[in-house]
C-alpha cells in the first residue's frame, strides 16, 4: 500500500499531500489491485411527486421514504450506487424536497455520499427532470451517470452495468426484464447477441418480445444535450432518438425486478426481495421455530411466545408482537403493537399502529400511520387514513377517512 502510495502521489504533479483526497487515493489503489470501480460517477434518482398509489401510506411520509423491507425504499438504491463507487446521488423531486432532505442526511454522512435535491416546479415527467438537473450531474469528468426510477426494486446489478456499458461503446444503456404478459407493457425489442435496442412497441396486440424498460439506465452526457426543457418522456422521445442513431443497447437483468409503487406490487416485491436476500445473504433472515419461509424481522422488535410468522413478513424497529399471533405475506411497520392472537395476513400496517387481540386483517388491507383497530374486528381489504381507530368491521374493500 505504501509503495502504492509514492506511486500515487508522483502521479500528482501539481497537488502536495496535504491537498489529495483520500477517495482518490483510495480508488486509484484500486485500480492498481485490478478492481473496477466507478471512478466519480453520479446518479439521478426520479423520485416523482405524490405516490398516489401508495396512500394512505404518503400521506405521511414521501414515497421514497416509506418503508420495503425494514428501510426506506430510497435507500435500497442510494446503497446499491455508494456500492459502485457513486459519489453523489442528486433527487428529481416535486414534492416535500425538505422532508426528504432531512431524513437523508443521516445516511448521508454513514454512507459517505453526497445526497442533493433538483426540484421541479412542474410536473417534468421522466426526461425533463435529466434536463433541469443538468448542471449537477455534468462536471467535465465525462463519466456516464446513472437514472434510475425511485419505485423499483431489484438485486441492482449495477457493477455489470458499467462493464456491459463500457464493452458496447454506445451512448445509453437500459435494463430490461422479462415478464409473462407483453402485451399490458412497452416492449423493447433487441438484438439477442449484442443488445443493441432496435425499436419500441407500447403494449403490442402481436407478440413482439417478452422484455421491457425496468428503469435502471446509464446514461453518457452527451445524452442530456439529446433532452429539452420541458415536460416530457425518456422512454417515448428520448430512447427512440438513440435507438435510430444505433447508439441504445439493452442488458437483460439478472434476478428479481418489481414496481413497488402500489400495494399489491409492493407485497409481491418483498416476497422477491427476501427469496433473494434467502439465496444471497442468508444471515439477514430470521430463524427459529416459530418461523415460516423467509422473514426479516428488526433486532429492536419483540415477538412473543406462540406466534407463528411467515412467510414473506418483514417487522419493523421496535415493534411489539405478543404471544399468539399469525402474520404472513405482510409488512409490519416501526413502533406497531400486534396484540395477543390476532392474525395478518396479505396486508400492510402502518408505523404505530395497534392492532386489537384476535383481530383479523387480510386481502390488501392497508392501515395508515397511528391507526387503531380494536379487539376482534374483522377487516377485509379496509385502507384506512393516518389516526383513525376502527370499532367496526370492514367486510369489504374500501376507504376509511
Amino acid at each position: 500500500i505504501y509503495a502504492t502510495l509514492d506511486l500515487y502521489f508522483s502521479t500528482q504533479k501539481t497537488k502536495s499531500k496535504s491537498q489529495i483526497n483520500i477517495s482518490d487515493v483510495s480508488i486509484y489503489y484500486r485500480k492498481k489491485k485490478g478492481v473496477l470501480v466507478a471512478s466519480k460517477m453520479k446518479a439521478l434518482i426520479l423520485v416523482g411527486g405524490f405516490g398516489t398509489r401508495l396512500r394512505p401510506l404518503t400521506l405521511s411520509f414521501p414515497k421514497p421514504l416509506v418503508d420495503f423491507a425494514n428501510k426506506p425504499m430510497i435507500l435500497h438504491q442510494i446503497e446499491a450506487l455508494k456500492a459502485v463507487g457513486v459519489d453523489e446521488v442528486v433527487l428529481a423531486i416535486n414534492y416535500q424536497p425538505e422532508v426528504m432532505l432531512n431524513f437523508l442526511k443521516d445516511f448521508e454522512a454513514k454512507l459517505e455520499i453526497k445526497i442533493t435535491c433538483s426540484q421541479e416546479t412542474e410536473p417534468m415527467g421522466t426526461a425533463g427532470p435529466l434536463a433541469l438537473a443538468r448542471d449537477k450531474l455534468i462536471d467535465g469528468s465525462g463519466e456516464p451517470f446513472f437514472v434510475l426510477n425511485s419505485d423499483v426494486i431489484s438485486e441492482y446489478p449495477l457493477r455489470e452495468m458499467i462493464e456491459f456499458h463500457k464493452a458496447h461503446g454506445g451512448e445509453a444503456s437500459i435494463m430490461v426484464t422479462k415478464v409473462d404478459e407483453p402485451s399490458k407493457y412497452g416492449v423493447v425489442v433487441m438484438e439477442e447477441t449484442t443488445g443493441k435496442v432496435e425499436k419500441f412497441v407500447e403494449k403490442p396486440k402481436l407478440y413482439v418480445g417478452n422484455k421491457i424498460n425496468a428503469g435502471i439506465y446509464l446514461l453518457n452526457p452527451s445524452v442530456l444535450d439529446k433532452i429539452e426543457l420541458r415536460p416530457t418522456s425518456i422512454e417515448k422521445e428520448t430512447f427512440p432518438k438513440i435507438a435510430a442513431a444505433q447508439g441504445l443497447y439493452a442488458m437483460v437483468l439478472p434476478g428479481f425486478w418489481m414496481d413497488i409503487g402500489q400495494p399489491k406490487d409492493y407485497i409481491t416485491g418483498l416476497r422477491l426481495y427476501l427469496d433473494s436476500l434467502r439465496k444471497k445473504s442468508p444471515a439477514k433472515l430470521t430463524t427459529g421455530a416459530h418461523i415460516v419461509g423467509n422473514v426479516l424481522v428488526d433486532e429492536t422488535a419483540k415477538i412473543g411466545e406462540g406466534c407463528l410468522i411467515g412467510p414473506d413478513v418483514a417487522i419493523g424497529p421496535g415493534c411489539v408482537v405478543e404471544s399468539g399471533v399469525r402474520l404472513s405475506r405482510c409488512t409490519v411497520m416501526r413502533g406497531v403493537r400486534i396484540k395477543k392472537h390476532a392474525c395478518v395476513s396479505s396486508s400492510i400496517i402502518g408505523w404505530h399502529s395497534t392492532v386489537g387481540q384476535w383481530a383479523r386483517i387480510e386481502n390488501m388491507t392497508i392501515l395508515g400511520e397511528d391507526v387503531h383497530v380494536g379487539d376482534e374486528i374483522y377487516t377485509n381489504g379496509g385502507v384506512v387514513l393516518p389516526h383513525k381507530e376502527i370499532k367496526s368491521n370492514i367486510l369489504k374493500p374500501e376507504i376509511v377517512m
